[in-house]
């Protein structure tokens, strides 16, 4: 089965301070067809403005990501972590048993742009955690978080990898999907994928497949390709 989620298509939420594209239900916006895929629950591109941000609020047993696009977040939380994460940065809070946090735009003046991602965990209860790490690219994919930490990667707590994919103008990648589930999210350039072609913002989720190629147009793209457990 394959799924192409359009950029426009998108949920929309405009709070003056914060401009936000849902890519499943979240908040105020829901739609049966986009609850997420898998484990995968929350995509959310936003865009705050300078000096604004979410205010200290909580969470409970789920992963939540955050991946900087542009600018500098402020995150702070009742374990006294207290950091900056600043643009290629990736961030992961294990919220288990329950933690309180805020994240802002650590500018005044600047816009900050960043993916929030939710993922479920296969474990609940768990002491929360936070870490957060500058990755480098190593070849077209690079494992960002993953369930065991491996290769330098931050680990989250689910049988699910989170991978930053960079192709060059033309160039392709055939990716397995045998007996999982996978959801690519476009960051910048174009691309096809199952005979349809993504931009900016587009989406494409899989499940049921031996594998999948992705073939970059004349600007290359890069993305974030979720391995996630089968649904």
């Amino acid at each position: 089965m394959h799924y192409f989620r359009p950029s426009n298509e998108r949920g929309s939420v405009d709070l003056g301070w914060l401009k936000s594209k849902h890519t499943f239900s979240f908040g105020h916006y829901y739609d049966a067809e986009h609850m997420g895929i898998s484990a995968l629950r929350v995509i959310n591109d936003d865009l705050v403005k300078g000096g604004a941000g979410f205010s200290t609020h909580g969470h409970q047993d789920m992963e939540i990501i955050s991946y900087v696009l542009d600018g500098v977040i402020e995150h702070k939380d009742n374990f006294g972590n207290q950091y900056q994460v600043p643009a290629g940065d990736i961030q992961i809070m294990s919220a288990g048993r329950g933690v309180t946090h805020s994240e802002y735009n650590a500018s005044q003046t600047d816009p900050l742009k960043f993916l929030q991602i939710w993922i479920q965990p296969n474990v609940k209860g768990i002491k929360p955690r936070y870490e957060q790490k500058s990755v480098a690219q190593q070849g077209p994919l690079t494992p960002l978080v993953t369930s065991d930490g491996r290769e330098g990667s931050l680990k989250m707590m689910q049988d699910a990898n989170l991978y930053r994919l960079v192709l060059k103008p033309n160039e392709f990648i055939v990716l397995s999907t045998k007996d999982r589930s996978a959801y690519l999210h476009m960051i910048e350039g174009e691309g096809e994928v199952a005979n349809g072609q993504l931009q900016s913002g587009d989406g494409f989720g899989t499940k049921d497949t031996e594998q999948i190629t992705i073939q970059a147009g004349n600007k290359g793209l890069t993305a974030l390709w979720f391995d996630l457990p089968p649904s």
